[in-house]
């Protein structure tokens, strides 16, 4: 049995499998787009050699890499603000009625921001260094900034809701009931 298994070939397309052939441009008169495997992969002269070192990237030093990392920074404390547009008329939308679809935005418009605010450091650890300590901590206090003013929004649906206490009249049950001083009488 070992000798009729020995016999047996692989068919084109399992051997294929294990070693694909080269890559063939369709039409030889046009070039392959950017990022797209290319058939000649290596340099062929020493001027080629020379311009591929030349391409190569230095390392940052880490003055650029604080830049970089504070201008990501920034990019994180904003977030928060981009997004507001999009919650104001979603709440504007869902009108000030008690139905699932308010509660639902303003429950979301509550624990994103107070998420947001508990998880500040976290937000930014990856970012903070020694030396760009005091930069950080201005950029978290405009992430809080952003994250109140988030908060805010969700204040003001849940007062066009009718659901803050605002009005004499939400209060009328811990007010004292006025002493009568004097009595008018109807005369005929």
């Amino acid at each position: 049995m070992s000798a009729v298994s020995a016999s047996i070939t692989l068919p084109a397309w399992a051997a294929e499998l294990k070693n694909p052939p080269a890559h063939k441009s369709k039409q030889p008169g046009f070039p392959d787009p950017p990022g797209y495997p290319s058939t000649q992969t290596t340099p062929t002269s020493k001027k080629d050699a020379k311009d591929s070192k030349a391409v190569q990237r230095k390392a940052p030093t880490p003055d650029e890499m604080d830049t970089l990392k504070l201008k990501k920074a920034w990019e994180v404390a904003l977030a928060p603000i981009k997004s507001l547009p999009m919650t104001a008329i979603m709440m504007y939308m869902s009108g000030n009625s008690l139905q699932i679809f308010s509660i639902m935005m303003v429950f979301m418009a509550f624990k994103n921001p107070i998420m947001g605010i508990l998880g500040t450091n976290q937000a930014f650890e990856r970012f903070e260094t020694e030396t760009n300590r005091a930069k950080i901590v201005q950029v978290k206090l405009a992430y809080v900034v952003m994250q109140l003013v988030a908060l805010a929004l969700g204040i003001w649906k849940v007062n066009g809701m009718g659901l803050l206490p605002t009005t004499r009249s939400d209060w009328l049950a811990w007010e004292a009931q006025r002493e009568v001083v004097e009595h008018a009488v109807p005369a005929l």
